[in-house]
Order: C-alpha cells, then structure tokens, then sequence
C-alpha cells in the first residue's frame, strides 16, 4: 500500500508516548485559558509581556484596520508594502538601533530564509547544539557543511572554527548562529564571547532573539544588548513579534546591503504576501509599548524570583534560566505526560515537551510566566508540583 509508513510512524508515536494533537482552545491569549468548558491557570504561553490580548493593542488592530484594510494585497515587491509596514521598519531601527529591516511572516520562515540566501558549497554553519528546529531544519537542506557546537560551549566552538581554517577552501564563508534565550531551556547565549570568536576567524554571527526580545537588555533591546553590546554589532539579528510583542512575524535585520540582498534574491521573501498592514500597524504599537513600558520587563523579572524561590525552597531541581521560561527536566516522555495531566486536574496548564523537540531522555514541563500573572499564582502552581512530583 502506497505512504504506508504514515500509519505505522503514526502508531510508533502513540506507543512511545511521543503522539501530538492541537487542543482547542477558547478567548482570548491570558492568565487564565479555556478548554473544554474549563478554565486553567495558563502557564504555557510566549506572551511574556502580557501585550496579547491588551486593550490598548485591540484598538491598534481596529484602528489599523480603518486605515488599511485587512489584507495587504500582494508580496513586499508588487503591492504589499505598505506605509504601515515601513513604519514599523522605521520604528524597530530606532528602537534596536539597527540599520535595516526585512519583515516575515514567521520567525521560522525568516530563519529558512537566511540559511537558504547565504550558504552555499563550500560554506560552513556553525549552529549551537540546542538551535530551533527551523535552523536545524535549513541546514540540513542546505548544500553548505554544517557544524554543531555544544550548547553555550565557546571552547568547543573555537576548536570547530580552527579546524575549519586548516581544512575549508579560501573561499567558504562562515556564519555562526545562536538563540540568544534557548526556547526550551530558558538560558542564554554567551553573545559577546561568540561575537569574539567570529571576528577572529573572519566569521558572520547571527542571533535569533525569538525570546530575547521585548523581556531582555535597556528598554527590551534584546540579549545582545543585555550582554553589553550593540545589535547593529551583530551581522544578522533575527526575532519575532509574536512572543513578548504579542502579535505575529518576524523580522531580520542587517546592513543596508544584507537587506536589499534579501529584497533582490530571497525567494521566501519576495513570492511570500506580506503581512497584513493592520497587523504591521499593531506591532508598531507593541514596540512603542514593549519599549517604554519598563513595569513590564520588572514585574515579569518579579515573577521569576518568585518561582525560583519558592521552589528551591522546596527543593525541585530546576535548571539554569534566569528568564521567563523555566523548565522542569522530568526526563522519561510518558512521565511528563501524566505529570502534566495531573497538574491539568489541580487547575493549571503546563506544557509536556518531548522528543523530538527535545534531546531522548529530557522531556520536561516547559513552565513559561507572562506579566498577566499574579505572585500568588506562582507559588500555588510550584506548591503544585511539588505535590505532583511527591505523589507516591
């Protein structure tokens, strides 16, 4: 029978523990999320600044949306840019202090774009252990040599880079690519030190700052600036707006020539519809927000100490984040699972990550805080597990 391993990669799944399905869900993005005619204290959502479902954004969308229209037409180079999406352009170059911008629709389109445009024989990627799955994924496509570093590890790094010099033709360019906060475990990249060792072996470094943008550095600059740099330092500086901007798409930013490179030659750019000018009019809005609301950025900051806290106190191993994801390493797929679920009857959504996503024998709760939350919240969900992970 023809495609039959759709079925049986399908029943693997299941038996594994491993099985996904969407769950749906009902309003809006919050502290509290609807299923099934219940309500959870929701635990699980990237809208770290609590921006998604603000009223002040509502409005921005409505209002954009008068002036606009709702779709916009056609991709970037036909019809589809409109004043509102260079506004934002404009705006995100004065917040990040960033030369030029290409918007996307989706972070892991903007990510397979890049990877596509720049690499080729002989090129070489250097991408750290733990990189997203769309970075991952582009290499893999890619026709350049792709090398993997261990996560964080700049002396490993260095070794990989070394190497490549005595064995890569003169030719091949190099380009290194981290997250700045690694989407599930919450730690950050050491972006100072990897832009070092860029400039020493004549490499190009990019940072997709996915979770790092709007929550970390001076007014949410991100995690180069909160390491002491300058985003214009880095040669590509990738990042999303729909975690702690609260909307949707992305966006990469470069020199003027890496842009207009992108205009001229990336085909996910050119022959995709550009995001809805309304939409471009929202996240506008958001960055205003995101930069100038600091409250945002401190209570969150808050609510992590508060987690961290209580739970050392009560003696649940966590890992090394200092940001706004926190995960709980469990480690066996079906465990978490019921761990999961148990947390779901004592009113509380937390989100069981397993392999693939993650490495074999690491599967976690991935526990996320936003703004909406309340302290109170907090030390009810770690008391929660605690009891959990305790149940004999």
């Amino acid at each position: 029978m023809a495609f039959n391993f759709i079925n049986e990669q399908l029943t693997a799944r299941h038996q594994q523990g491993l099985y996904r399905s969407s769950t749906v869900m009902s309003g809006a993005q919050g502290r509290l999320l609807k299923v099934a005619d219940k309500t959870y204290l929701n635990f699980s959502s990237n809208d770290y600044l609590g921006l998604a479902a603000d009223p002040d954004l509502i409005k921005a969308w409505q209002k954009g949306a008068e002036l606009y229209g709702i779709g916009s037409g056609g991709s970037y180079l036909v019809t589809g840019f409109n004043q509102a999406h260079q506004t934002l352009c404009d705006q995100l170059k004065s917040w990040l202090r960033v030369e030029a911008v290409a918007l996307f629709s989706s972070g892991y389109s903007a990510n397979q774009a890049i990877i596509k445009l720049l690499l080729k024989k002989p090129d070489l990627l250097f991408q750290d252990k733990l990189n997203h799955a769309s970075l991952m994924e582009a290499a893999a496509l890619s026709d350049c040599k792709m090398r993997r570093f261990k996560h964080n590890d700049v002396e490993h790094l260095e070794s990989l880079l070394t190497k490549s010099n005595r064995e890569c033709t003169i030719d091949a360019n190099k380009l290194i690519i981290s997250e700045g906060v690694f989407s599930m475990d919450g730690d950050s990249a050491p972006v100072n030190d990897l832009l070092t060792k860029a400039k020493q072996h004549d490499a190009w470094l990019m940072i997709d700052d996915a979770h790092g943008i709007g929550v970390l550095g001076e007014n949410g600059k991100g995690s180069a600036v909160a390491g002491g740099l300058d985003n214009n330092k880095l040669q590509i500086y990738m990042a999303t707006f729909g975690k702690a901007l609260g909307v949707g798409g992305a966006f990469v930013a470069g020199s003027k020539e890496l842009i207009n490179y992108i205009n001229n030659f990336s085909k996910p750019y050119i022959y995709s519809t550009g995001l809805p000018p309304a939409m471009a009019y929202t996240i506008t809005q958001a960055v205003k927000m995101a930069e100038t609301q600091d409250w945002r950025r401190h209570k969150l900051n808050s609510l992590i100490r508060t987690f961290r806290n209580t739970a050392t106190n009560l003696g649940i191993s966590l890992a090394d984040s200092q940001t706004a994801i926190q995960p709980i390493i469990i480690g066996d797929s079906v465990k978490t699972l019921q761990i999961a679920d148990k947390l779901k009857t004592l009113g509380f959504w937390t989100t069981a990550i397993r392999p693939p996503t993650v490495a074999s024998g690491t599967a976690r709760l991935r526990i996320t805080l936003t703004v909406n939350h309340q302290e109170q919240d907090v030390v009810n969900l770690v008391n929660a597990i605690y009891r959990v992970l305790n149940d004999k």
